[in-house]
């Protein structure tokens, strides 16, 4: 079978996890004798798709003819970026960029993940031609410009007003109803299905494939404070400024380590340097990323945006680590509390404080029961996710 794969970033442009699983998605289908080529973005070079990368899969790269790329969209004030949020919903531009693809490759199947940036009238160029298509979720763009919604706010002028519900409107009318619609939590699936997309499409839960990787069992814990380890964007809305005024009136000793990289790395930076119980690593690859996780009491997701499935609690429950989580989106589905981890009211310090002397205290005994929480994660493999994903690319 031919599948071709859209996405507004590839490896190695990457910002978060949903590029992550496109890649190794194409890699597992390319082993399983399928032929699979990407179309993403850059940002230089031309405005038609070339293939810029040819490994086991041909990566298709354009630049988007908009004020900026979506990977810049930090640097910009709020009038442009709504700007260019226009020109991504209206713009022809990627609809015949990706059309001239899929006029050469001729593919039997079309898988989308995120596609603001790349262009949202790209849809179009998959419906026109009658290729089947199977567009994966990942967070909740189609309907919030942003892609977020922060708790406490649900009801802000970019969440829910006017302007918001007639952007979702052309979103549905752009978007349409793809063949499958996958979502990776319940959450996800229902808030979309709520607000009027997807009518004709078949949606399908499948939580998000655990990384393929086989940590050593955890040695005995070594004596000393309660260590915690925050991975992901160094952004306001992942949490990592609330995590540690959080922590600065925790009555228990702990050690933080924080790994990634955005635009608060010199506010992590500076509290790191002036607090000695707060190390910040930088950007850890995964393998790195693995060695902090096997000293760690836990790992901590403090967001304070409504989350999808995010890929660091599927990265510490394979390593055996439990996760002290804000209940908030699909963290409930994975974050079973008390058996895998804790559970906290999403922004409530009190609340956040209140688990971790739980884990300090040894209530769930964690560390004891690593192969336990490996078992969480046991069922959600990349090759059983691909396999799902065949039956439902053949139905």
């Amino acid at each position: 079978m031919k599948i071709g794969i859209v996405s507004n970033l590839y490896p190695p442009v990457v910002r978060g996890g949903a590029e992550q699983i496109a890649r190794r998605v194409a890699l597992e289908l390319h082993g399983r004798g399928h032929d699979v080529f990407v179309v993403s973005t850059q940002k230089d070079g031309a405005a038609m798709p070339r293939v810029t990368e040819s490994n086991v899969e041909r990566v298709y790269r354009y630049r988007p003819t908009n004020f900026y790329h979506s990977l810049d969209d930090h640097r910009h004030a709020f009038p442009t970026r709504l700007a260019w949020h226009l020109v991504d919903l209206f713009a022809r531009q990627p609809g015949r960029a990706l059309g001239a693809v899929l006029d050469k490759e001729k593919p039997d199947v079309v898988l989308t993940h995120n596609l603001k940036g790349f262009g949202m009238r790209c849809v179009e160029a998959i419906r026109s031609r009658g290729i089947r298509h199977i567009h994966t979720l990942h967070d909740v763009q189609l309907a919030i410009p942003s892609g977020l919604v922060i708790y406490g706010e649900e009801k802000s002028l970019m969440n829910d007003s006017a302007p918001q519900r007639w952007y979702q409107r052309e979103m549905q009318r752009v978007v349409g109803s793809p063949d499958v619609v996958v979502s990776p939590s319940k959450f996800l699936a229902d808030f979309y299905t709520s607000r009027g997309f997807f009518s004709d499409s078949r949606v399908e839960i499948v939580p998000n494939p655990a990384p393929a990787i086989q940590p050593p069992p955890r040695a005995e814990r070594k004596p000393g404070p309660l260590r915690l380890l925050f991975a992901g964007q160094l952004e306001t809305h992942k949490g990592i400024q609330f995590l540690l005024r959080a922590l600065n009136d925790l009555d228990v000793p702990f050690e933080l380590h924080v790994a990634g990289e955005g635009t608060l790395t010199s506010f992590v930076n500076g509290w790191a340097n002036r607090d000695s119980r707060v190390t910040y690593h930088g950007f850890c690859s995964l393998d790195n990323l693995v060695k902090l996780f096997l000293i760690s009491d836990a790992v901590v997701v403090p967001s304070l945006c409504y989350e999808n499935s995010p890929t660091v609690i599927y990265e510490a429950f394979k390593t055996g680590v439990p996760v002290v989580a804000a209940d908030i989106g699909g963290v409930g589905e994975l974050v079973r509390d008390g058996e895998n981890g804790y559970l906290f009211r999403p922004g409530d310090a009190d609340d956040l404080r209140s688990a971790l002397r739980k884990l300090a205290a040894g209530e769930g005994k964690f560390w004891e029961r690593q192969e336990e929480i490996r078992a969480t994660v046991e069922g959600f493999s990349l090759p059983a996710y691909v396999e799902r994903l065949e039956g439902l690319m053949r139905r």
